[in-house]
């Protein structure tokens, strides 16, 4: 009698948790087949293919139907992924961070672009480190040489002070503006072998980073990286490195996007002739969200990463990282990006929060982080930090803006979908930290720097 009415109680109780998860389901409008795992408030929903979202996030969203509606009903086509990092200070002044997802899968393709110019900016500074016995730094002059087709020489650079070619000022240029020759050359110092096994040592197993940008080139061109000679004041070579190819053996991917491309034309990136199927990326760049996201949280707070993940900078180097990260092209005299307020206004490259506006950025806010765009995907990987309102967030998204599903044709919806998304995710976070109570205020003076202007 006694069994059998533990019998009864339990299905009874496994009733009601079906039931419960099954109105959870229909809430956020889930598949059926989504498994709910239920830790504590709030709840991580994981979908049968390992995509992550928060419940939390998903209700978030849903309190900005106008902004955020077509975005719920359509994360999948519009391969939709973010993660928001929330900050909370001990009185010790060390930082509890917890992540929260929304359709965050690392298997789930995007092409990143310009994002994979962070990790190259924090690799060259390691690499100097790791050849300092030689004399050189990041404010040496370096000679980038030529020694085979497809490679091209760089022996002068007039955006800097001095007029000469440095890893600083490369440096400078990406993190400002993301430009694509800044990491062309850093690329070919650092050779790609170099590249994948640092990221892959570091436990950011989901990266591929195989080409240089803006430039066609073959897979065998891109393996093999200029020879590169460094000068002292006296213009004398106190350091050459050879050409480097790698002859490693990748994982190979099956990563396709789009519906169609178009190939052929005089430009690049857009062609005369459509190709009806899927264009194939599996030997273009590669890393996930979580990925640069966990390299973004390693510079800010190295701390809270386990060493093995760090990259092999000193504190002068995180510095200097930070800096030019947050520092606007208005507040720049070299590379001289405020002669040019038009081309370069003070919140390029500012997606989350500032989408492609063009008028004044306030003065209390910082935004340290590296955005990409291209065929169609736009993303921003980024801290955002509020002096007078003592606020501090990581938040890292990316969408794709195509809707005709067609590659290679410069018709893309970043103005439609994608720059409007960016700033009204970064609000929406903006205003639920602001209204957020903390028991201890965050000291954000480290993060003040002095700029150019």
């Amino acid at each position: 009698m006694y069994s059998k009415y533990k019998c009864f109680i339990f299905i009874l109780l496994l009733s009601c948790f079906s039931a419960l998860a099954q109105k959870k389901i229909i809430e956020n409008n889930l598949k059926p087949d989504t498994v709910i795992i239920i830790k504590s408030k709030p709840a991580i929903m994981v979908a049968p293919d390992n995509t992550k979202t928060d419940s939390f996030l998903v209700q978030l969203l849903q309190k900005y139907p106008q902004y955020f509606d077509s975005v719920l009903q359509n994360k999948r086509q519009w391969n939709v992924q973010f993660i928001y990092t929330q900050i909370n200070k001990g009185a010790n002044g060390i930082p509890t961070l917890k992540n929260y997802y929304f359709n965050v899968n690392p298997d789930q393709y995007f092409y990143p672009a310009s994002t994979v110019k962070l990790p190259i900016c924090l690799l060259a500074l390691q690499k100097l480190n790791e050849l300092k016995q030689t004399g050189i730094d990041k404010n040496t002059t370096m000679l980038t040489e030529q020694n085979q087709a497809g490679q091209t020489v760089v022996y002068n650079d007039p955006t800097s002070p001095d007029g000469k070619p440095t890893i600083a000022n490369y440096i400078k240029k990406i993190l400002m503006v993301s430009d694509n020759d800044a990491y062309n050359r850093l690329y070919e110092f650092l050779g790609r072998q170099y590249i994948n096994e640092q990221l892959h040592q570091k436990g950011y197993n989901n990266v591929q980073l195989l080409h240089r940008l803006s430039i066609a080139l073959t897979e065998n061109q891109n393996r093999a990286t200029n020879p590169i000679n460094f000068l002292d004041n006296n213009n004398k070579i106190i350091f050459s490195q050879p050409m480097q190819y790698d002859s490693s053996k990748y994982k190979q991917r099956q990563d396709t996007f789009g519906t169609g491309y178009h190939i052929g034309g005089v430009n690049y990136y857009k062609g005369n002739q459509l190709v009806n199927s899927p264009m194939n990326f599996s030997t273009k760049n590669r890393i996930s969200l979580p990925d640069l996201h966990n390299i973004l949280l390693s510079i800010v707070f190295p701390e809270k990463v386990a060493s093995s993940q760090r990259f092999n900078i000193t504190l002068d180097d995180r510095n200097f990282m930070l800096k030019y990260m947050s520092q606007l092209p208005t507040e720049s005299t070299f590379p001289p990006y405020s002669a040019d307020s038009i081309t370069y206004w003070p919140a390029y490259c500012k997606f989350l929060l500032y989408g492609s506006e063009a008028g004044d950025f306030p003065k209390n806010i910082r935004i340290f982080n590296k955005v990409g765009d291209a065929y169609g995907q736009l993303t921003d990987v980024a801290y955002i930090v509020d002096f007078d309102k003592k606020i501090e967030f990581f938040l890292s998204a990316t969408i794709y803006c195509n809707s005709d599903g067609i590659l290679n044709d410069d018709k893309y919806d970043y103005d439609t979908i994608g720059y409007p998304f960016m700033k009204q995710l970064g609000e929406v976070i903006y205003q639920y930290e602001a209204e957020r109570k903390r028991n201890i205020e965050p000291d954000l003076s480290n993060l003040i720097f002095k700029y150019d202007k």
